[in-house]
């Protein structure tokens, strides 16, 4: 039979060995307030190009002739350009004084015949000669080309900036304007075919 005090001893044996198992135990659990580890997170390839700073267009060091790739050759173009200058300085000179048929004459011998046609009605008209001489207009007319606006195979288009002194009862004066003029290809020769403010422009190839 056991003693008193030997079931005492057994007893607190028994509660040393539950206190143990407990703080086991809580050292095993995890800590609500700690904070959970970041998940790595993977990086996503950018879709985004990187811009080239080198322009696409660039030009080598090759000779390069403009002239080989239009549709007539340099010596025509010449021409035709001379032309259209020649002809809108002949179209801005003209005095009040002088015979009208005389000044469409002029301007006639540069174009095709239907706008030599279309200019002489213009110029012989009795509101433009009545004008003219009114007023005693001497224009006198210097021209060149400003720019190619459009090649064709038979027809060019020049923008010819035509500068006219002007004297007259009403005041000396210069003007300039910039006109469209086209100049088209007949047989081996080149003839005016169309005069407009440049603002208008032409279609370009007359055929």
């Amino acid at each position: 039979m056991a003693q008193p005090g030997d079931r005492r001893g057994v007893a607190f044996a028994a509660i040393v060995v539950v206190i143990a198992a407990v703080g086991i135990y809580l050292t095993m659990w995890p800590d609500a307030e700690d904070p959970a580890e970041p998940t790595p997170q993977t990086s996503r390839p950018t879709s985004l190009a990187i811009a080239s700073s080198t322009p696409l267009a660039t030009a080598s060091a090759a000779p390069f002739d403009v002239y080989n790739y239009l549709p007539m050759k340099k010596e025509q173009l010449a021409a035709a350009a001379e032309l259209a200058e020649r002809f809108t300085a002949v179209y801005g000179t003209f005095r009040y004084d002088e015979d009208p048929a005389a000044y469409a004459g002029r301007v006639k011998a540069y174009t095709t015949a239907e706008l030599g046609n279309v200019l002489t009605r213009t110029i012989t008209s009795a509101g433009t000669v009545e004008q003219n001489r009114n007023d005693e207009i001497v224009s006198t007319a210097t021209a060149r080309v400003k720019e190619i606006r459009q090649i064709e195979k038979t027809s060019i288009v020049f923008v010819v900036t035509g500068t006219r002194q002007v004297a007259a009862k009403s005041g000396a004066k210069q003007l300039t304007e910039d006109y469209a003029v086209t100049v088209s290809q007949l047989g081996t020769d080149w003839r005016i075919f169309d005069i407009l403010p440049a603002t208008e422009g032409q279609e370009g190839d007359p055929g």
